[in-house]
């Protein structure tokens, strides 16, 4: 497939006469780490050209800047925010499809290059909400989402750490106390034997580095959130609820208003169960993990300090704890997830009401009426 000769017959076609008088342009990308499949249907859906061009700032500028308005899709991937964003600035809508939920792209039975880039503009051009476009974040809000992302990646590597040397530790018949992961390196440096204090010297004091480099973290993240977003102050009411998920609730979803009701919140972060229902049967089927995998499990963090021993009387817990006493398979697992998504729901009514949290609410209102 050509890489720029075919390609560059498209900017003669969309700038005829015959094609701006008949209609707009769609066009199809699958995005690659180094080249980029293109394929440009015209008004009435013939394929007008197709081709590969390199995923670079510059190569897309020579193919696009100078196209009139067309209509864009795109799969989301590491590469779709500032492509998406590129192309926005020239004047295109772009939309950015999420390949999970288009089954036409994800679980082709003759996929390539050639026919998601084909499929993507066919799907464009019919229907947009086929694809089940996503949002990025705006580009000024993209270096706290790093932050974020930066500061949980070091918490992933110091919990595989403290596993590692409890690990290594227990096979010599000791097994290390339980402790506060902040001061895990203090604690187990007196505790491991001799023999093994060369080999896991190194693993303490990496796991000391990155205790101190997390609590720096910590430092920006709530500086961050008190300047830059006061919308989190009202989140945090909440038990549970630090700056962290506050400010990860904030950045991931955007703009609170383009939901028309809270209780879409949890299905948007994927903490409602997939549905697959054929005729008078539907099995029950685990949540479907859609959305930011990070939120989710921040809130998931959220509702095990809730539902655990030191979470404060709220009527959350109460419900929570109410569904895990049911008793059944997984009963307090799930009780967990349908408190994460309940505290999704609550996050949203406060940031978008503003109003004061009450924590024995409902229960208050029950004795009222009684």
């Amino acid at each position: 497939m050509a890489t720029g000769g075919r390609l560059s017959k498209i900017a003669e076609l969309t700038r005829s006469a015959e094609v701006t008088t008949t209609g707009p342009i769609t066009i199809g990308i699958d995005l690659g780490d180094r080249y980029s499949q293109c394929c440009f249907l015209g008004p009435n859906g013939e394929c007008l050209t197709e081709g590969r061009i390199r995923t670079t700032p510059e190569a897309l500028a020579r193919h696009f800047q100078g196209l009139p308005p067309a209509r864009i899709a795109i799969e989301v991937g590491g590469h779709s925010r500032w492509i998406s964003q590129q192309l926005a600035s020239w004047g295109h809508e772009v939309l950015v499809a999420n390949a999970r939920m288009v089954q036409l792209i994800a679980a082709g039975v003759r996929k390539s290059d050639q026919v998601d880039a084909q499929l993507l503009a066919r799907l464009a051009r019919t229907d947009p909400t086929l694809l089940a476009p996503i949002t990025h974040v705006g580009y000024h809000q993209y270096p706290d989402i790093a932050r974020l992302r930066a500061r949980a990646l070091l918490v992933r590597t110091r919990t595989r750490l403290i596993n590692a040397v409890r690990g290594i530790v227990k096979t010599v018949g000791i097994r290390l106390p339980a402790c506060n992961t902040r001061g895990f390196a203090e604690k187990a440096a007196s505790l491991v034997p001799a023999d093994l204090q060369p080999s896991l010297g190194p693993l303490l004091e990496t796991i000391a580095t990155l205790s101190a480099q997390i609590k720096e973290y910590d430092r920006a993240v709530e500086h961050i959130a008190h300047e830059q977003y006061p919308d989190t102050a009202r989140l945090r009411q909440v038990p549970g609820v630090g700056p962290v998920t506050a400010l990860q609730f904030v950045l991931t979803i955007g703009d609170p208003q383009r939901f028309r009701r809270s209780r879409d919140v949890g299905a948007f972060l994927g903490l409602v169960p997939r549905r697959r229902q054929s005729g008078a049967s539907e099995q029950q089927l685990r949540i479907s993990k859609a959305g930011n995998s990070e939120m989710r499990t921040l809130l998931v963090q959220c509702a095990q300090y809730i539902l655990g021993r030191f979470g404060p009387d709220t009527d959350l817990k109460r419900w929570g704890m109410a569904m895990a006493a049911r008793g059944g398979k997984n009963a307090k697992r799930r009780a967990i997830i349908a408190v994460a998504r309940k505290l999704s729901v609550l996050l949203h009514t406060l940031w978008t009401s503003g109003a004061v949290y009450d924590p024995l609410y409902n229960t208050a209102a029950m004795l009222k009426r009684a």
